[in-house]
């Protein structure tokens, strides 16, 4: 960084008393801590800028291998395209039926996502405001289902699917993702966060635990009600294993079902299944740009790590 400029008056001098003075400039030096600084400053910038370039890569190498005539993964990664076309959206939407199956997935997830909010908020409200026998052993129990994979669970859900009809069903889809576990350990410690004291007022005032869970508790955890959303969105959008375990009609699949559709026995057209992977990216990255400030405060309130 240059040295700094400081104006400083000349040395007196004979006769020049009741003239108007004159300033010279003169260098004044930078402090090692502020040079500091800045290189400091600048190796940060540096290093968000790389991080930023390396998760966005990917995105870039599927759009412009979308947009690439007969785009294949063999000649390597790509980020320019000499003649775009849109061959590969054209032979997509030709082959499979994309809007059913972008409705299907949207509208599985959205009423998923609902789902687990309801359940989620009231057992969070629960486990956080009411004093029940065994309340910790329950919760304890609740959590350690975070650790049982979906794979151990596929085949006992798919006989009391079968049991009750309801194999190739949209209900079929929705009922697994009904609750969530996950969901319920982030809000209840959202709703922990929210002070006692204005339960109390709220009690005081004639209140029960039904107008303060709705008129209090939920609108103070708006953050946390919106991670959740965006985890149960993303969790459903991209569920794969039980669809494919459940689902038989083309009428009911959902997006990642269908692209698997795409993939040949002998040869694979990568930039079609690149169109088919943009369509999958577009709505997760849309939600997410819509809720990240609530992400990032509803994170930071409930102390997940």
């Amino acid at each position: 960084m240059p040295d700094q400029l400081t104006l400083q008056p000349p040395a007196s001098s004979p006769g020049s008393a009741g003239s108007p003075s004159t300033y010279a400039a003169v260098p004044q030096s930078v402090s090692p801590a502020r040079r500091r600084f800045s290189w400091l400053t600048a190796l940060r910038y540096a290093a968000v800028l790389a991080g930023a370039v390396v998760m966005l890569f990917p995105f870039l190498w599927t759009v412009v291998t979308s947009i690439t005539p007969e785009g294949s993964l063999a000649d390597g990664p790509k980020l320019w395209v000499e003649n775009p076309t849109t061959k590969a959206y054209d032979t997509l939407l030709a082959t499979l039926p994309m809007w059913r199956i972008l409705l299907n997935s949207f509208w599985i997830a959205v009423v998923s996502t609902l789902l687990q909010l309801i359940t989620g908020t009231m057992a969070a409200y629960g486990f956080a405001r009411l004093s029940f026998k065994g309340k910790n052993v329950v919760f304890a129990l609740y959590l350690a289902t975070l650790m049982v994979p979906m794979q151990v669970l596929v085949v006992p859900l798919f006989i009391e699917m079968k049991t009750l009809n309801l194999q190739d069903t949209y209900m079929a889809l929705l009922a697994p993702s009904i609750a969530s576990a996950f969901g319920v350990f982030l809000l209840k410690q959202a709703v922990e966060g929210v002070p006692r004291e204005l339960d109390e007022a709220a009690t005081i005032d004639g209140a029960g635990h039904l107008r303060i869970f709705a008129t209090i508790i939920v609108p103070l955890i708006r953050p946390g009600l919106a991670t959740v959303a965006v985890f149960a969105f993303m969790g459903s959008w991209n569920s794969f294993l039980w669809p494919l375990v459940v689902i038989r009609s083309p009428e009911f699949m959902t997006l990642p079902l269908g692209l698997s559709t795409l993939h040949g026995q002998f040869t694979t057209e990568w930039d079609v299944v690149m169109a088919g992977s943009v369509f999958s990216i577009v709505p997760i990255a849309i939600v997410y740009l819509l809720a990240q400030r609530h992400i990032i405060a509803g994170v930071a309130h409930s102390g997940l790590k």
